[in-house]
């Protein structure tokens, strides 16, 4: 079962990191429910690894819209009868619209950002998961799907750049901040163990996991 005071967990990091794994073995685990991103649902984001100067704002309000509809389960309450573990934290949208929009468009973004963010309550833990950029490179080949081959290194350092200026300066809830690269959550059941007692461990408001190889 969850812990008491985990009753929501939002799990986050760049592309490749292992979000969705994590968050679906921890619901299972915690007897939560699941709410997950679901990046294959939005239309514009194969377009969008292919040009993203031409696709970045449709994507940006796809995944937007898609938020709010997702954000509601916790904003009407249901948060209070079931726990929830997210494979992302809505707050951290605006840094994908400042990496990939030019400045009429962001701003435009922030305008619409402002009456359609979901506004849910803040997790009891966020879990930051974290790799080298070469790391998050190969783990996005591996997993070998067609709407990521645009996804190129470049890319991977300046996203990974900026979830490392989001996280120095996040102070909405506990984070737990996770050196993924030599950590398997799904294949290596020792690796997912330590992690999970860490969770249970965990009393300040921001914390390091780090394995060496």
């Amino acid at each position: 079962m969850t812990p008491e005071r985990y009753r929501y967990i939002a799990v986050e990091g760049p592309i490749g990191a292992g979000k969705t794994s994590l968050a679906l073995k921890l619901a299972q685990l915690f007897d939560a429910e699941p709410l997950l991103e679901a990046p294959e649902q939005n239309p514009f984001l194969p377009r969008f690894y292919e040009d993203r100067r031409r696709y970045a704002l449709p994507t940006q309000l796809a995944f937007l819209l898609a938020r709010h509809e997702q954000m509601r389960v916790l904003i009407q309450g249901d948060l209070f009868r079931r726990a929830h573990v997210a494979d992302f934290l809505p707050d951290k949208d605006p840094l994908f619209a400042r990496l990939t929009l030019d400045e009429a468009e962001f701003r435009l973004y922030q305008k619409i950002w402002a009456d359609l963010a979901p506004r849910p309550p803040a997790p009891d833990l966020v879990i930051y998961l974290q790799a080298p950029p070469a790391t998050l490179l190969e783990r996005v080949r591996q997993r070998g799907r067609s709407y990521e081959r645009g996804i190129d290194l470049d890319y991977l350092t300046a996203l990974s750049e900026a979830y490392a200026r989001f996280f120095y300066h996040y102070e909405a809830a506990p984070v737990l901040i996770v050196n993924s690269e030599h950590l398997d959550f799904v294949g290596r059941a020792e690796d997912f163990e330590l992690l999970v007692r860490r969770i249970h461990d965990m009393r300040g408001a921001r914390e390091f996991f780090n394995r060496g190889a």
